[in-house]
């Protein structure tokens, strides 16, 4: 038998090919898994920290969008962690290369959807369109692996002062510089922008086929249009216009910013009223309600309020769970009684995180989300992404709930 030996060419060839069989394996496996696991674990992203041209000609001049604040973050007390320390640095959000190494962290620790928060804003001067969109359009959809992560944005149509966003420009300016009320013209260019360019990706989330579109405000978007029944027929013509598009329906999400131990009955009638008259389909919120300094607390109270919230609709309610609070370097009137500072750990996260998991799986009648407050949200205290003081704490407690390996 005659032993035929490689030239260095071929060797190289089948090293290549192998290699990339092996990574293949493995890309393979890893959306198998998440395909089994059958969760969207979702992580809001706050898209600030990038030169968006509006933010650079009201807010952050510096170039580098909302780290500007970020890093002159001050102690308000002893042992107050400020400013925060992120472990890779002041990197920029819209930069796919960033971008990047965030899908592959996140998908390696059981994080497999991106909710961006997403904004059409207008100002005195006269300009009405997107604010902070190149994160999404030049970050995270320019970032290779960027089909291997779900996606979907929240309509993060809240009012900003002047001084909301940056106090050290602002001072003590409380009047209205970002106005997020559209008219119908707007409205139909938010329309056809949002299906364009973001829905008829593979990746972004839809539930039954129906793309999801998240609203932070529905006050606002009802104050936009004047009236629950103006309204109702924006959102009829939302839906059609997703329908021409192909989709079977929209499906609109609330996403309140937080909520309280009680909401009350007349919060409770109004939002019934809107879930039917607007035909919302699920509810969420971006920060889990019942804040406490003491962060056991916190979470109890916010088990109080998705209970609530469960009880009180007759439509899906996702779980979200914080990883805290701290939004200091936005307000220097606030101090120890307005974060959490007490328990408030990777351990702690990770034991309220597994009962959001099984608060989804008790109902199996709708799909299994976890919302997380949130991926990158550094200027409220409130990040997933690997700091100096936890290392990647919060990441590895969810990699260890969504696993089935965290031990209660």
């Amino acid at each position: 038998m005659t032993l035929i030996v490689p030239d260095m060419k071929t060797t190289l060839k089948i090293t290549i090919a192998l290699l990339a069989a092996a990574l293949l394996f493995a890309c393979s496996s890893q959306d198998q898994e998440v395909k089994e696991n059958d969760f969207h674990v979702c992580a809001y992203v706050w898209p600030s920290c990038h030169d968006d041209s509006l933010a650079h000609a009201w807010l952050w001049e510096e170039g580098i969008g909302e780290w500007e604040v970020i890093q002159k973050g001050d102690k308000r007390f002893p042992d107050h962690y400020q400013p925060k320390q992120p472990l890779w640095g002041y990197e920029l959000d819209d930069d796919p290369v960033v971008v990047e190494k965030w899908i592959q962290t996140a998908l390696a620790h059981g994080v497999n959807t991106f909710i961006y928060d997403w904004y059409w804003f207008s100002t005195e001067d006269g300009y009405s369109g997107p604010y902070l969109e190149s994160a999404l359009d030049n970050g995270f959809l320019k970032a290779p692996s960027h089909s291997k992560m779900d996606f979907y944005i929240m309509w993060a149509n809240h009012d900003v002062k002047y001084n909301y966003w940056n106090y050290h420009k602002w001072g003590d300016n409380e009047e209205r510089l970002f106005n997020p009320d559209v008219d119908w013209d707007n409205f139909k260019k938010i329309v056809e922008r949002v299906i364009r360019l973001y829905f008829h990706e593979p990746n972004y989330v839809k539930i039954d086929g129906c793309p999801v579109f998240g609203v932070f405000s529905i006050d606002n978007f009802v104050r936009s249009f004047g009236s629950e029944d103006e309204a109702a027929k924006a959102v009829a013509y939302f839906r059609e216009e997703v329908k021409k598009a192909g989709f079977p329906d929209l499906h609109l999400q609330e996403i309140q910013g937080g909520g309280a131990i009680n909401m009350g009955d007349a919060k409770r009638e109004t939002m019934r009223r809107r879930i039917q008259k607007l035909g919302i389909d699920s509810e969420a919120l971006y920060n889990m309600g019942g804040f406490d300094c003491d962060y056991l607390k916190y979470c109890s109270n916010s088990l109080k309020v998705r209970e609530d919230m469960d009880k009180s609709f007759d439509i899906p309610v996702f779980p979200t769970v914080s990883i805290g609070w701290d939004d200091t370097p936005r307000f220097p009137g606030k101090g120890a009684d307005d974060l959490t500072r007490f328990h408030n750990t990777p351990q702690v996260f990770a034991s309220y995180l597994q009962l959001a998991k099984e608060y989804a799986e008790s109902h199996p009648q709708q799909p299994k989300f976890i919302m997380i407050n949130a991926w990158n949200e550094w200027v409220e205290g409130s990040y997933l992404l690997p700091d100096n003081y936890y290392g990647y704490g919060y990441l590895e407690a969810v990699k260890d709930v969504m696993s089935g390996n965290f031990k209660k």
